[in-house]
Parts: C-alpha cells; structure tokens; sequence
C-alpha cells in the first residue's frame, strides 16, 4: 500500500468537501482579551477580536487566578511529577477537588486532566462497577460521552435529543432488575438547548436509574454560585454523578467528575484514563481553585456575560439572520454549507479583524454548518456594533454568491 497517497486522499477529500480545518495562529494578550494578536502565514501580524472562545468569562486572565498560578509555579515548579498515585497529588490538587466538591454540594470530586478524559474513563469504567449496566444516552452527547460509552463494552440504548418520551420507552423495554445510568448534558454547545433536567430525573427515579449529567458549558456560568444548570433549577440532589471542565467558564485547564465519595473513589481505583495519566501541573490546579473559588460570588460577571448575548442575538436577529436561540449564552448563526461558511469566516477575519471558526461535520450534521459566537462580560459595545455590521455586510455578499453559483 502507498501509504502517502491514501494520506493525500483523505486529506483532499476534506479540501473538496469544504471542511478541511486551518489553525489560526493568535496571541493573547494579557488585559487585553478578548483581542488578540493574529500571525498570519506571510508573518505579517494583525490585531483581532475573539468571538469563538471558550473562556466565556475572562476568567483566563483575572487577577485572582494568574496571582495563584504564580504563587503555586513560584513554590513548586511547572510539572506535576507523576501520575495522582505515584508523587502528583500535591496540596494544590486536593484544595481543587474540595472547592469543585463544594460547588457541586457532593461529597468529593475527582480531578482529569480534561472534561472529555473524565467523560471517557468514568462512562468506559462504570459497567466494571456495576456488572449488565445499560447506558441511556441522548442522540446529541459530546464526542467524549460516545467514545466512553462505545468502549465500556456494555449496553447501550440511544434516545432521541431531549425527547424524555423516548427515553421512557427504552427504560420500560428494559429488564428493570438491570443497573441503568441516564447520560446526558445540561447545554448543548452547538445550538445552545437546554435539557429537560426535571423531566429526567423524574423518570430516571421512576426506573432506578443513576443521573450522569455533563456541565461542561454551565459550570461558572449558571446558577447562584455558578454550579451549573442543575443548580439553577434546584436539582442537583437528583444528579448522581457531575462532570465539568476548568477549561471554559472557569478560564484555565482540566475536566472533573463530582458525585458521593464511593464513587469517586471507586472511579479513582478502576479507570485506567486517572490511574495512568500524569495530573495537572500543580499551577494549573492553583488557578482553577482559585476560579471556581472566585465565581462562587461574582454575579455580576454572569450578568454581563447574559446581557451581551441577549444583546447580540437582538440585533443579529434584527438583520433577519437565522438565529438558533433557546436562551443560553451561546450564539449560533446557522449558515447550512460548508463553504460558504468558511467563506464568511476567512472574510470576517481578513477584513474586519474578527475571529469566529466555522463550525462544520462531524461536530455538527452535515447542512448544519454555523459560526458559533461566544459574547463574554468583556466584550463591549463597540465590539459588538462591528461584528453586527460585519455581519450584515458579509451575509449579503454570500447571498448574492449563493444565488448566482444556483442560477
């Protein structure tokens, strides 16, 4: 076999099907985010606006945090040294799990080094805890839920997005002497939908079914101390096991699980993705303690962050764009092809100086290509009167595109 021409091929595929990804290579600046410093292949350099970033609140950069991080790279160096069982549990780590298990009002939490390894090994890892386990999973659950699911080797069953109806008749179909688990997130990040949380656990008691809720785009942003959806709703008594991430919200790195003690520490003694990866630098852990610690009392930055979404869905909507808005903070903009939603990405970035990836297969189906905005407390006013005039400029330039490439 040619293994360089099947490379080739499977790259070109890509490039003729308008979805081949490009890294933009962009410099934070401290005090200054959300611009940035784009570094474009000519090595000539251009100042932009991030509108597609993860750290919804800024957090990345807030003193309380970077003071930590520098205190905890100050007394204990960059690394962690090993795995959490063998020298890389340090006080840093612990202070972080009892801050997460704080928020989460559970009894102990469970640090990864990513949201999508905690996702992973806990849902891989539960059937060897819980021998004939079923998993209810939502049809719309991150990548990371799916591969740990399909490598558990256990039973699965797949319920239609947020149709609780559905999920009911598995449950029912099902031997109900069998261990079940519900998976499913609180926010999905690609049209912003909530879950029917009240809904879910009313069934998932009705059956004897454990709660596994994924947060990852709710924790910081939701609820009075910024646990999440679940806590908003008053809920999170009914979640068995919570995973989240220190990598949105909470602006610095890491993925958690938060449930009773005998879970995690039966998670914590079984899962090959914690026992055999090196934990994160003490620094990190620093900061993200302090975050979460933070966030536990600033409202006032989820309040800016829900106006400024509430403020740019009005006015993009105002422009008849194709919003897709179910009240959360993420902002889709549906475009429905590949190309030209990479068209309108590159245009925004090499003249306007604004920075939104496109969005294209297999995070999203195939036809429902978007930009996806992320507005944060720290974008401001006049930010935001650029990206709508970019907007509106640019839609109808690929409309006139569109019409002419079908005529």
């Amino acid at each position: 076999m040619n293994y360089d021409t099947a490379i080739d091929a499977a790259l070109s595929r890509l490039h003729e099907e308008g979805r081949y990804r490009t890294f933009i290579d962009i410099e934070r600046r401290r005090g200054g985010f959300p611009r940035a410093l784009w570094r474009r292949d000519d090595g000539t350099e251009q100042e932009i606006t991030v509108w597609c970033g993860n750290d919804y609140l800024g957090m990345g950069e807030h003193p309380a945090v970077l003071s930590a991080m520098h205190e905890a790279l100050e007394a204990t160096g960059a690394g962690s040294g090993g795995t959490r069982n063998i020298s890389g549990t340090t006080v840093y780590h612990n202070r972080l799990e009892r801050e997460l298990a704080d928020l989460h009002r559970k009894e102990a939490a469970l640090l990864f080094t990513s949201a999508y390894n905690a996702n992973d090994a806990t849902l891989s890892t539960l059937p060897r805890l819980f021998p004939g386990l079923i998993i209810y999973s939502d049809a719309l659950n991150h990548a990371s839920m799916i591969e740990g699911i399909r490598r558990n080797g256990g039973a699965k069953r797949i319920f239609r997005h947020n149709d609780v109806a559905h999920l009911r008749e598995l449950l029912a179909a099902d031997d109900p002497d069998a261990p079940k688990l519900i998976a499913f997130e609180s926010i999905y990040s690609m049209d912003g939908d909530f879950a029917p949380l009240a809904e879910i656990c009313e069934v998932a008691a009705e059956f004897g079914a454990l709660t596994y809720l994924d947060e990852v785009h709710a924790v910081g942003m939701y609820g009075p101390r910024g646990a999440g959806v679940a806590e908003r709703d008053r809920l999170m008594h009914r979640i068995d096991i919570v995973n989240g991430t220190l990598a949105k919200a909470f602006g610095v790195q890491g993925g958690y699980i938060a449930a009773n003690a005998r879970m995690c520490d039966a998670i914590r003694s079984y899962a090959p993705g914690f026992i055999f990866t090196t934990s994160l630098p003490p620094a990190v852990a620093a900061g993200a303690a302090a975050s979460v610690a933070h966030l536990k009392t600033d409202q006032a930055l989820r309040d800016k962050q829900q106006e400024n979404a509430r403020v740019l869905k009005t006015r993009l909507k105002g422009l008849g764009l194709p919003i897709i808005d179910h009240g959360s903070h993420i902002v889709p903009v549906h475009v429905g092809d590949p190309v030209h939603c990479k068209q309108i990405s590159d245009m925004l970035l090499a003249d306007h100086g604004i920075y939104a990836q496109p969005i294209n297969f297999p995070t999203v189906p195939r036809g429902t290509e978007r930009l996806r905005f992320t507005p944060s407390p720290v974008h401001d006013g006049p930010m935001i009167d650029r990206l709508v005039r970019a907007m509106d400029a640019l839609w109808s330039h690929c409309a006139l595109n569109r019409a002419e490439l079908s005529a």
